[in-house]
């Protein structure tokens, strides 16, 4: 077996690992139909996802003429706990990715988890689809704390995805590190922590994904692999 050119790589969850809108847009539906605003058709939870929940729900808020600051507040803590009781009804690998899991692990390759959910529900939910023993570890939008603008160091931060390439090191991962996303949120934050990013066109991509500027695209889970040995470890 040829040399992998990457020793870790990090996933994005929703729309990268796991196809997970359906459970995102009930959650969403919840707090809205609570807040007496319209429901929005479960696919277009797809059009919302990237920037985690506060931000998924401010824009279906926002489209239907928005709200004070207390209302949603409010509505933002009836979406959390719904989908912190739903958040693996529907949820599912994409087709292939069990697959290339498999591949990298027979190669020796070290994989962590990098989204903007937090941490506690992007455990529960690997937890319940018996995923999250594969991952070094599983890095939140919250796992890093805030900064000193008292925002969430998140993606399109740097931050989670230095410190997910840190502790795979740790872990006897190395330092060549790829991530693997399907947002402007993955590309800029790789790009911004100095490592190769291979863009999926078939997540929730909040732009056509061969204008994200990823070293790489593909079209599903199967084409990973072969992404990342077309691309040199940096």
């Amino acid at each position: 077996m040829a040399t992998f050119p990457f020793s870790a790589v990090g996933f994005d969850l929703d729309g990268t690992l796991l196809d997970t809108h359906q459970d995102l847009g009930a959650a969403v539906n919840h707090a809205l139909i609570l807040g007496g605003l319209d429901p929005v058709p479960v696919d277009s939870a797809k059009d919302l996802i990237g920037g985690g929940a506060k931000m998924m729900l401010s824009k279906a808020v926002d489209s239907q003429g928005g709200m004070n600051r207390d209302a949603f507040h409010a509505l933002y803590k009836q979406m959390l706990g719904y989908y912190a009781e739903n958040n693996a009804v529907h949820s599912r690998p994409y087709p292939g990715m069990i697959g290339v899991l498999d591949e990298l692990a027979a190669r020796n390759v070290t994989i962590a988890v990098v989204t903007n959910k937090f941490e506690s529900f992007a455990t529960s939910i690997l937890n319940q689809l018996k995923l999250a023993d594969r991952f070094v570890t599983i890095i939140g939008g919250d796992t890093m704390g805030k900064g000193a603008d008292g925002k969430h160091r998140a993606k399109p931060a740097p931050d989670p995805i230095l410190e997910a390439r840190k502790r795979c090191s740790v872990h006897g991962g190395g330092e060549a590190f790829a991530f693997v996303g399907d947002s402007s949120y993955d590309v800029n934050a790789a790009k911004a922590a100095g490592v190769p990013v291979v863009a999926c066109a078939y997540g929730y991509c909040d732009m056509p994904a061969h204008e994200l500027g990823a070293d790489a695209v593909i079209e599903s889970a199967g084409e990973l692999i072969g992404a990342l040995e077309r691309l040199s470890g940096q």
